[in-house]
């Protein structure tokens, strides 16, 4: 949760020096739900993400510094350079994609829940979407396959509050969790802001998949710290929100109280780690800087693949 916290908030400050081309949303204030869900997970798992992606990858095990590359459009990135902050994947982890289309990646998963059934191992197809994506028709179908299907596939619902810049209590309709059980998939609700909570509940959907009884769900609540995208004036947000929300729920503090509190890590060991991230991301920082772009004879490599 360190990493991807100070990998967001490194990005905010850096996005407004205009060296990162493209949109970049960052997931800051959402972290507990991506590591959550992520450590009940192992190397044979995919996930698919959304346009908010940073932290899905990271919390997958997607290299940091390859990420950082390729958010600054360098040749080494994970994606060559090519993905940018909207469309990171990494295939070796099981990282399918960050994903720039809303609700488009919950179709995707199903297709890899489809290989992880015919395999027959016990892995899991996972993808993230917010509140937003629950109103899309593409998600509907993808929920209605699963069952069909009965497919070894988790739906993470990540309710941030805002989609873009509607609140979710005038954007949508109906219960989103009622709305989800109409489908006949399990919910299992978790608090966004709590890491152990999440845990519990990702845990319980993940094994109802694993073990054959066809797709779950978790849905969580939390608030993302900074706008749709880097520039948002977010007008659409009371004064003093976020500030609230970092103050009372943040969820690396919840974290840190709770495994002090529990004597399951010491504050030593607890700002060790702190420091350890702060220097991984200076370091992905001025490497990426200093990192070359792809090349122009490079342009048309890898637009198709042959089989």
């Amino acid at each position: 949760m360190r990493l991807i916290r100070d990998f967001e908030e490194r990005l905010h400050v850096e996005n407004r020096t205009g060296e990162i081309a493209g949109f970049t949303h960052l997931y800051a204030g959402q972290e507990a739900i991506a590591v959550g869900v992520c450590e009940n997970l192992d190397d044979r798992d995919y996930i698919i993400s959304t346009h908010r992606g940073h932290g899905h990858c990271l919390a997958k095990g997607c290299d940091p510094k390859g990420m950082m590359h390729e958010i600054y459009g360098r040749a080494d990135g994970l994606c060559k350079g090519r993905g940018g902050s909207m469309h990171i994947a990494d295939l070796d982890k099981g990282m399918l994609g960050a994903n720039g289309i809303v609700g488009a990646g919950q179709p995707i998963a199903v297709g890899a829940a489809v290989a992880c059934k015919l395999r027959k191992d016990g892995s899991v197809s996972v993808s993230f979407g917010g509140d937003g994506a629950t109103n899309q028709g593409t998600v509907f179908e993808a929920m209605n396959m699963a069952v069909v299907l009965k497919l070894p596939k988790v739906f993470i619902i990540e309710n941030n509050g805002y989609s873009e810049h509607t609140g979710a209590s005038y954007g949508i309709g109906s219960d989103v969790v009622r709305r989800t059980e109409g489908f006949g998939i399990p919910v299992f609700q978790a608090d966004g802001f709590d890491f152990f909570s999440v845990h519990e509940a990702a845990r319980q959907a993940i094994e109802h998949a694993r073990s054959g009884k066809g797709p779950s769900a978790v849905y969580a609540v939390a608030t993302r710290y900074f706008g749709h995208f880097e520039g948002d004036p977010q007008n659409y947000r009371a004064k003093g929100e976020v500030e609230r929300f970092r103050a009372e729920k943040d969820c690396l503090m919840g974290f840190r109280n709770k495994v002090l509190e529990a004597a399951l890590l010491d504050a030593a060991e607890l700002d060790r780690i702190d420091a350890e991230i702060a220097g991984l991301i200076d370091a992905s920082v001025q490497s990426a800087r200093a990192a070359a772009p792809p090349p122009a004879s490079a342009v048309y490599d890898d637009v198709y693949i042959s089989y």
